[in-house]
C-alpha cells in the first residue's frame, strides 16, 4: 500500500515537472526578430513642437507589443510617446519637444524602441537639431485689452504703450511652423512659467509710456518694482505684499527706495520719525526687524525679530510685546482691525529698557469709545498679560478683571469716558518691575 502510494506521488510529480517545463518553454523570453524603420526622416525641430513621425515595424516570428518614441536632452529622457503595435505595419504618432527655459539651441536624440511580446527589443536613435522658435511677435493679454509685443532682439520682446503703473496679464506666443503650438506664459509661485494664464503682476514706479518686456529663453520679464530699505531688497510675498528682514539702528536715517508714491504712504509714528524734509529715522531700539510693505493699504508693518523668528517676550522683560483684539488697527481700524486674528497682531515698538509703546489716533487707528484688546507675549496664542499682571492709573482706559465688563487683561474704556476723536494717544507698557508687574500709561499729545 505504501509502495503504491509512493508510485502515485512520484508519477504525479513527474507529470507536474513535464508540464512545468513545457509551460516555461512556451513563454521563453527574448525571442523573435523585431525590426523598425523610420519612414519620415527627422533632422530638425523647434522647442515646443509636436514632432510627427511614421515608422514601419515588423517581427516575422513573434507578435509585437509596443513602439516607444523617446526624446533625450543629453542623457535625460524628457518626453516619451507609446504606441500599441498589434500587428506588423506602419504607425504614426507625435512626440512633444519640451519648451524649457535656459536651454539653448543644440542637438537632441530621438530614440525609437520596438518591443515584442517576449520583451525582446530593438532600438534606433537619430540626432536632431533643436532651435528656439523665432516668434514673429508675442501678445500681452490683459482683462481689458491685448497688446502686441514686438521682437526687439533674439528671444526678446516688448510692448511699449501708455500703461498704468500696475498691469496684470499673461503672455501668449503664436504657433511657429506646421508642427508648432501656441504657448501661454503666466504667473506661478511668484515666477513666470509656461502653460499658465495666471496674470503676471507687472509694476512700474509711475504710470505713462514704458515698455513691458519678456525673454522667451530665460523667462525673465520687466518691469517689477524693486523696493529697497537701506539698500536691502524686499522679496515679493504676493501681488500686494513684500518683505525684508534686516538690522535697524535707533536714531539712524532710514531710506526707502523704489516706491514712487511714498509721500502718500502712512508712516508708522511708532517706528519712524519724519523730518520736515521728508527724511525718516528709526525710533525703535537697535536690532533685527521684519518690515512688510503693504501696497494695498500703503504702509509698512514693522515687527521685532530674534534671529530668524519674530521676537517673543523673555522672562527678563526683553524681546517684544504684541496686541491682539478689537478696536485697534493700523493704519486705520476701519479697514484693518486686528480683531482676534493672530496673523494681524500688532508689535509694540521696543524702546529699550523693558519699555514698549504703541501710538494711536482716536477715531482712526483706535476706536474712540469701545476697545477690547490685550497684550500678548508673542504673535499668536500663548503667553499673555492677565488682569493681575497690568496696573494703570489713567482715567480713561481700564484693565479687565473678568468682572468689570472685560475679560482678564483685556483693555476697555471707562463708562462715560471717550478717547477724543482726532487726538493722538501713546500707550506705554513698562516692564521694569517684572512681567507680572507691568505698568500701563496712556498719555495724549
Amino acid at each position: 500500500m505504501k509502495r503504491y502510494l509512493i508510485n502515485i506521488l512520484l508519477g504525479t510529480a513527474a507529470i507536474t515537472a513535464v508540464s512545468s517545463c513545457k509551460k516555461d518553454e512556451k513563454y521563453t523570453y527574448q525571442i523573435g526578430d523585431p525590426k523598425i524603420e523610420l519612414k519620415s526622416p527627422i533632422s530638425a525641430a523647434n522647442f515646443g513642437d509636436s514632432l510627427e513621425f511614421q515608422v514601419h515595424v515588423s517581427d516575422s516570428e513573434v507578435a509585437l507589443s509596443t513602439v516607444k518614441a523617446q526624446l533625450y536632452f543629453t542623457d535625460d529622457k524628457v518626453t516619451e510617446t507609446v504606441i500599441r503595435t498589434k500587428q506588423n505595419g506602419d504607425y504614426a504618432g507625435k512626440i512633444y519637444v519640451p519648451f524649457l527655459k535656459d536651454i539653448p539651441d543644440g542637438k537632441a536624440t530621438l530614440k525609437f524602441v520596438l518591443q515584442n511580446i517576449s520583451q525582446k527589443i530593438t532600438e534606433q536613435s537619430f540626432d536632431i537639431n533643436l532651435s528656439r522658435p523665432d516668434f514673429p511677435y508675442l501678445t500681452l493679454v490683459t482683462e481689458s485689452k491685448s497688446y502686441r509685443m514686438e521682437k526687439v532682439g533674439r528671444n526678446q520682446y516688448a510692448a511699449k504703450e501708455n500703461f498704468a503703473a500696475e498691469v496684470k496679464g499673461y503672455i501668449q506666443a503664436p504657433k511657429v511652423g506646421t508642427q508648432g503650438n501656441a504657448m501661454n506664459f503666466g504667473w506661478v509661485n511668484n515666477v513666470i512659467n509656461l502653460g499658465s494664464t495666471a496674470e503676471i503682476p507687472f509694476s512700474n514706479s509711475t504710470s505713462g509710456v514704458y515698455p513691458i518686456q519678456f525673454n522667451t529663453l530665460t523667462f525673465q520679464a520687466s518691469p517689477f518694482i524693486v523696493v529697497l530699505l537701506n539698500g536691502s531688497q524686499f522679496s515679493r510675498l504676493d501681488d500686494k505684499h513684500a518683505k525684508v528682514e534686516l538690522e535697524l539702528a535707533q536714531g539712524k536715517t532710514t531710506t526707502f527706495e523704489g516706491i514712487a508714491d511714498l509721500q502718500d504712504w502712512w508712516i508708522d509714528p511708532d517706528f519712524f520719525t519724519k523730518a520736515a524734509d521728508g527724511s525718516l529715522s528709526f525710533k525703535g531700539s537697535t536690532g533685527k526687524y521684519r518690515v512688510t510693505a503693504d501696497f494695498n493699504l500703503k504702509y509698512f508693518v514693522v515687527e521685532a525679530m530674534t534671529g530668524n523668528d519674530l521676537a517673543k517676550l523673555q522672562d527678563d522683560g526683553s524681546g517684544a510685546v504684541w496686541i491682539i483684539g478689537e478696536g485697534i488697527g493700523k493704519p486705520k481700524v476701519s479697514s484693518n482691525q486686528v480683531g482676534w486674528n493672530t496673523d494681524k497682531a500688532l508689535c509694540l515698538v521696543p524702546l529699550g529698557n523693558k519699555k514698549y509703546q504703541i501710538t494711536v489716533k482716536a477715531g482712526e487707528s483706535i476706536n474712540s469709545d469701545n476697545i477690547n484688546f490685550k497684550f500678548f507675549h508673542q504673535k499668536g496664542w500663548g503667553g499673555e498679560f492677565g488682569g493681575t499682571d497690568v496696573t494703570t492709573s489713567n482715567d480713561i482706559v481700564f484693565v479687565g478683571d473678568g468682572k468689570n465688563g472685560r475679560d482678564s487683561g483685556n483693555l476697555g474704556i471707562k463708562t462715560g469716558k471717550v478717547l477724543e476723536a482726532g487726538k493722538t494717544y501713546v500707550f506705554t507698557l513698562d516692564l521694569t518691575a517684572g512681567n507680572k508687574k507691568a505698568v500701563l500709561t496712556v498719555a495724549s499729545k
